[in-house]
């Protein structure tokens, strides 16, 4: 693979998909992250910018420590851990696959928020993938879709992962008959003006997008607003908030997620290349 004729990330991967590629891609930047490959289609995603299917599984409760540390001792090849999670009976093989499609989503989402630093390819890691994996374009237009529906609902979604949401009490009028759904509630319990939609993703066990999207909603509600203040390592923005059209209590999942863009300062195949912005 010419890894230094990309302009960006998504043709990159485009690129390794004609090549049915297996390996892996290290992508620079904040929040950065590890794209897993399997014959070229995306297999997992690893960003510090969203949850991962570990921590969706396991700080969601949906299985517990004990036997998820007991499945890993005995079947020590993470590729392989999927099918023993199954075969234990933690979990079924059509939720697994959701929860681990899902999570390549939201980490291509997470990482597309932020302007990406270069790349490098390396050999295939272990990873919990899902299967078969998802193909590189449908990441790249659902990650689009996903940044142009936040950003017209509230503004840059970049922004949006930086706030910090103060829970509102005894103020503004909640829409009449309108109840909150158990997700709503449960995302509301958990702001408290310290945590950003990141925190809130990861203290959940849920995914960025969807807690992103259930704030907006919860604000419409007025139940909770922003911090001005602005999160460490972070400047505050100048530009107009555009005004907000909430999007459906209970909006559909997306199918797909996009990642990140840049253009590349050469190098050779294996080798750092440029970035890109936005997945």
């Amino acid at each position: 693979m010419t890894a230094h004729a990309a302009r960006n990330v998504p043709a990159l991967l485009l690129g390794l998909r004609d090549e049915g590629f297996s390996g892996t891609v290290r992508v620079s930047g904040h929040p950065g992250g590890t794209i897993h490959l399997r014959n070229g289609l995306v297999g997992a995603i690893e960003t510090p910018g969203a949850p991962t299917v570990t921590s969706a599984l396991l700080t969601s409760g949906r299985i517990d420590d004990e036997a998820w540390l007991a499945v890993c001792a005995t079947e020590p090849d993470v590729d392989r851990l999927g099918g023993h999670l199954v075969a234990a009976g933690l979990i079924g093989a059509a939720e697994l696959e959701v929860v681990c499609a899902a999570a390549v989503f939201d980490g291509a989402f997470a990482m597309a928020l932020s302007p990406p630093g270069s790349w490098e390819l390396s050999d295939r890691e272990p990873a919990l993938v899902t299967e078969p994996g998802v193909e590189p374009q449908q990441l790249t237009e659902e990650t689009a879709r996903r940044v142009a529906l936040l950003s017209r609902s509230w503004g840059a979604p970049g922004e949006l992962t930086r706030v910090r949401p103060v829970a509102v009490t005894g103020s503004g009028p909640r829409r009449p008959g309108v109840r909150l759904t158990r997700r709503h509630q449960g995302v509301l319990d958990h702001v408290n003006g310290r945590r950003t939609p990141r925190d809130l993703a990861f203290a959940l066990g849920r995914g960025l997008y969807a807690v992103m999207l259930d704030l907006i909603r919860l604000e419409a509600l007025h139940l909770v607003r922003w911090d001005t203040r602005a999160a460490p390592d972070s400047r505050p923005s100048t530009a107009p908030r555009p005004s907000r059209t909430p999007p459906p209590t209970d909006a559909p999942a997306p199918k797909v997620v996009p990642l990140p863009k840049r253009r590349p300062r050469g190098g050779s195949p294996g080798h750092d290349a440029a970035p890109r912005g936005g997945s």
